[in-house]
């Protein structure tokens, strides 16, 4: 079984999204250490299941992060469940996850199912937006959340996402620093090596997304944070 607490770079794919065969192949024979496959809007089980079957060829562990549940499909190595914690919505805490475990609780191997303490910080992202999250928090909030999901919950993962642009690295900061069992991811306007770089100075875990599409230079240099550590 794969250990995501040695994840130090994750790729996340869009389904949703075209990629060449050329560009896929290029990142799934970079040094990432994983690939996410996730989208918020217009997620399918024919456009996940496409895109899993091209990227299950390559040796590497795949995640599924769940937006809905047409597009739960078998073959994942771990299925990521947000938990979007300052939503005032309980549909984005866990009105998805009990509509689940009522269609699939039956089959669910556990093991492969990773909870995340998700905090969405980007009041412009299309996330934001769909969940009514709350985003203007202070480092005060995100020590709270980060003992939430640590030490309540106790939920392998906290999320940072800043979808769209590049965050605050301090609040990334508090969060690494009130977190003991839970690894840190963050994700959000990582445009080149640099912002890597800063990012993965704070966090356990940097994800690179929508690079992938409009630069897939810079996207592939982003791995380069490994060689650093």
């Amino acid at each position: 079984m794969y250990d995501i607490k040695k994840w130090q770079h994750v790729f996340k794919l869009d389904p949703a999204k075209s990629i060449s065969d050329e560009d896929l192949d290029r990142i799934c024979m970079s040094d990432t250490d994983a690939i996410v496959i996730g989208g918020t809007d217009n997620v399918t089980e024919d456009n996940v299941i496409s895109l899993m079957m091209r990227v299950r060829r390559y040796p590497l562990p795949l995640v599924l992060e769940i937006s809905n549940l047409e597009s739960i499909i078998p073959g994942f190595d771990f299925y990521f469940v947000p938990m979007v914690l300052n939503s005032p919505d309980v549909q984005y805490h866990n009105g998805l996850l009990l509509e689940a475990l009522k269609d699939y609780g039956h089959m669910m191997d556990f093991d492969e199912i990773m909870f995340q303490g998700y905090i969405v910080l980007n009041p412009d992202s299309k996330v934001a937006q769909k969940t009514k999250a709350k985003t203007d928090l202070n480092e005060e909030d995100i020590e709270a959340y980060a003992l939430m999901t640590d030490k309540v919950y106790q939920f392998p993962i906290m999320y940072i996402e800043y979808s769209g642009t590049f965050g605050n690295m301090d609040l990334v900061r508090t969060a690494k620093q009130n977190t003991e069992q839970a690894h840190v991811f963050y994700g959000g306007g990582i445009q080149s090596l640099s912002d890597a770089k800063a990012a993965a100075q704070e966090a356990d875990t940097i994800v690179v997304g929508n690079l992938v599409y409009t630069d897939i230079k810079q996207a592939l240099k982003t791995v380069k944070i490994k060689e650093l550590s």
